[in-house]
């Protein structure tokens, strides 16, 4: 007998409310098994607590996916709702499973139809109100909570579930109800069937294709356990686990995935939340394993990849696992599997900042007459130096940035875009990769997007926006399965902070990021948090510091360090070796920055290049050179560094006692790192002119304009603290340390000159209504 397939909870849109009852085993999670447990059991405590009990130690530290089926999460909690259950009479029970058939795991909305159909009488369900079990609305049934619709509904023997699911299908008639109307028949069935399981194939790609992932998910998944034959059932269970990831639902798809042993899958999901290199490996065997249109090309084609593939591989004996040719790359309903799966590949190069399998990959696709997408070939080119040519083939893909697309080709685009140094078409193509995996209900894809936005946002000044997008992005990865993306993006934070003058917090996100990237080898995050660091250091005046973290960042390798983030950081680089004195490596440094950034020909690259120079030349000498770097950055959009250019230049202005240009240049400085919120960076304004003998400006802000008195990450606090969140609850949310959230609101009434949160629910409501 087949009883109806019990997903998890829906991947979230929001956090679930936090509470101070957390059980103490709970905050001993890493953030990512934390969040995806709390939403798993409906952010109930008393089911958390039982489940921090049973998850082992695996599971506990995220290397095993978490429990699928609510039993295995919280028995004890769910058997005591049971008991509640069977208490009431037979036909409250009865209305009770009927109603949560319709809620449970697929929401139908059917229930009132239903009982109409049938002509129930839902009298009885007086004695589950009374209970304070449910109570009847005039859209259905409202249950207590989670636990109880789940238990109204595994109460019920396995015929009555027949019968609901069938009667429930009767009244589904409306054409855009028919995959709801296949689910309740398939969860109706007796036992296997290949006209149902056909019938679910169809409905799930309908449901895939109006962007309602989590039912296609429900549907394939009831397909492959309604389907006799074993080699479509595989084919079924991998196209659910697809569809599981994509809606977000992570750890659903890993448990899916190890049942279908499919490379292409083992490699997303390895991409997202393992490790990068393997995850590189999984990928291109994907692609090498990619049929024909007929079975003998295909065989052809990857005999003759044998040897390219073994190379990217590392040497590793890969042709004996050539023989066998699945149509796996097919079960991703992309239109091209194999150009999809290289992207992919190109992002793991990316993650681990391994960049010289970018040239063996490229290779690869080369050999196998495929084209591979533009920005493995730019960096393969870039790896290679060969800027020119990286710079055509990056510009090709960042120029496929239009609205609608799909949201991985969109998201390479403004990854090429930031290479390029246009930040203007990378935030296009960030903000629509986003929007449109929201549309396509691939939730997965949108915290993606959001880790390369932040680059721009940092780059253009944008810090409190960026800090904004990053957090709620940080936990739309976590909660989705996605602990590399919630690593780049804690790195994210770290910069944000460091930006913004927040110390405490910068090194803390940056000892997180840090410490995940590198027992995962990802090198991207662990460069970034590094550079966050380092920024902190020289925007606080620390250049000996700041010197030493740069050149290390220029040593790591891959899985510990990142090229392109080497290459970004070098006008900062620069900037503290001059500062100490020691300006050989420097010197090198910035050749291979010009020679790139003339390539490109980005006025920001070219701006940071001759401030560069500017700083390298000594005395009256760097005068054209800053002149050149403003004049760049007046075309370019990197508002910040244009005013880190006018400090270091009014700094050269007032040794050379050009005082009155000294002055307006370091005026300038001062007012753009007011307005961007960098404290750091206006105290070092502050004092060049002090130095000069000058008043510094004071802030223009209003008194009441609180965006401007508090850091992005302030405000959030602030604003949560108002609305009587406690302190651990907005540690929950934000993914940082109690001890951490204390320093920001003790930093936050300092700074509004308030004692208490009734004075700060007080300022905030009038700022609000301002």
């Amino acid at each position: 007998m087949v009883t109806p397939v019990n997903p998890p909870p829906l991947a979230p849109t929001s956090p679930p409310p936090p509470t101070d009852a957390w059980p103490g085993p709970l905050s001993a999670l890493p953030e990512g098994v934390r969040v995806r447990l709390l939403h798993a059991v409906h952010g109930d405590p008393r089911a958390a607590a039982e489940a921090v009990r049973l998850l082992g130690d695996r599971r506990s530290a995220g290397l095993d996916p978490l429990p699928a089926e609510p039993a295995a999460l919280a028995p004890s909690l769910l058997r005591a709702h049971r008991a509640e259950i069977r208490a009431l009479p037979d036909d409250t029970r009865l209305l009770l499973l009927l109603a949560a058939a319709d809620q449970y795991p697929v929401a139908t909305h059917a229930f009132l139809r239903a009982v109409a159909a049938a002509r129930l009488d839902t009298r009885p369900l007086e004695a589950a109100e009374a209970a304070g079990l449910a109570h009847a609305s005039a859209d259905g049934v409202v249950f207590r909570d989670a636990w109880t619709r789940i238990a109204a509904y595994e109460t019920g023997s396995p015929a009555n579930r027949r019968d609901v699911h069938r009667l429930l299908a009767r009244v589904l008639r409306t054409e855009g109800e028919t995959p709801l109307r296949s689910w309740h028949r398939g969860a109706g069935a007796l036992g296997p069937s290949s006209r149902l399981a056909g019938e679910l194939a169809t409905a799930a790609a309908r449901a895939r294709d109006e962007g309602r992932l989590p039912l296609a998910r429900a549907l394939a998944e009831r397909a492959a356990a309604l389907c006799p034959d074993r080699a479509e059932q595989t084919l079924l269970l991998t196209r659910a686990a697809v569809y599981a990831w994509q809606s977000g639902a992570g750890d659903r798809a890993r448990t899916l995935t190890a049942r279908t042993e499919d490379d292409a899958l083992t490699g997303v999901l390895a991409l997202r939340a393992g490790n990068a290199a393997e995850a590189f490996d999984a990928l291109l065997t994907a692609v090498v394993r990619e049929p024909g249109e007929e079975e003998g090309d295909a065989t052809s084609e990857v005999d003759d990849a044998a040897p390219v593939a073994a190379s990217a591989f590392d040497g590793r004996n890969v042709s004996a696992t050539l023989d066998t040719v699945r149509p796996t790359l097919t079960t991703l309903d992309v239109p091209d599997p194999a150009l999809h799966l290289l992207a992919r590949a190109t992002e793991a190069a990316i993650y681990t900042g391994d960049l010289r399998r970018c040239r063996e990959a490229d290779r690869l696709a080369r050999r196998l007459g495929i084209e591979p997408p533009g920005t493995l070939g730019g960096l393969a080119a870039a790896f290679e130096g060969r800027y020119e040519d990286a710079r055509d083939l990056l510009g090709a893909t960042a120029g496929r940035c239009g609205p609608g697309g799909d949201p991985t080709l969109l998201i390479h685009a403004g990854i090429a875009a930031l290479m390029l140094g246009d930040h203007t078409r990378a935030t296009a193509a960030t903000v629509r990769a986003a929007a449109s995996a929201r549309v396509r209900g691939v939730t997965v894809a949108a915290a993606q997007a959001m880790e390369f936005r932040a680059y721009a946002d940092f780059w253009t000044g944008r810090p409190r926006a960026g800090e904004a997008a990053a957090a709620d992005a940080l936990w739309q990865a976590y909660a989705t399965g996605q602990d590399n993306g919630a690593c780049h993006l804690q790195a994210a934070l770290a910069m944000f902070a460091a930006l913004t003058g927040d110390a405490d917090v910068c090194r803390e996100r940056a000892a997180t990021a840090r410490s995940y990237a590198l027992a995962h080898g990802l090198g991207l995050p662990a460069a970034l948090a590094q550079w966050a660091l380092a920024y902190l250091d020289l925007s606080s005046g620390r250049f000996a510091a700041a010197a030493a973290r740069l050149r290390a960042l220029a040593g790591f390798g891959p899985g510990h360090g990142h090229r392109a983030i080497r290459h970004l950081a070098t006008p900062h680089y620069v900037e503290a070796a001059v500062r100490t004195d020691d300006t050989r490596v420097a010197r090198v440094a910035h050749a291979d920055y010009h020679r790139w950034a003339s390539a490109v020909r980005s006025p920001d690259d070219l701006a940071l290049s001759a401030r560069c120079r500017a700083l390298l030349t000594p005395g009256a000498e760097a005068v054209d050179h800053y002149r050149t770097a403003l004049d760049l950055h007046a075309r370019g959009t990197r508002d910040f560094e244009r005013a880190r250019t006018e400090l270091l230049f009014g700094g050269a202005l007032r040794r050379l006692r050009h005082r009155t240009e000294a002055r307006d240049r370091l005026h300038s400085a001062l007012e753009a790192f007011e307005h961007f919120g960098a404290p750091h960076c206006a105290a070092q304004a502050r004092a060049e002119l002090r130095a000069l003998g000058t008043p510094a400006t004071p802030a223009s802000a209003a008194p009441d304009d609180l965006t401007t008195k508090l850091t992005a990450q302030q405000l959030m606090v602030a604003r949560m603290a108002a609305d009587g969140a406690t302190n651990r609850e907005i540690a929950t949310r934000l993914a940082l340390s109690p001890r951490t959230i204390d320093h920001h609101l003790r930093g936050v009434f300092t700074r509004l000159g308030i004692r208490s949160r009734i004075e700060l629910v007080r300022l905030l409501a009038e700022g609000e209504g301002m």
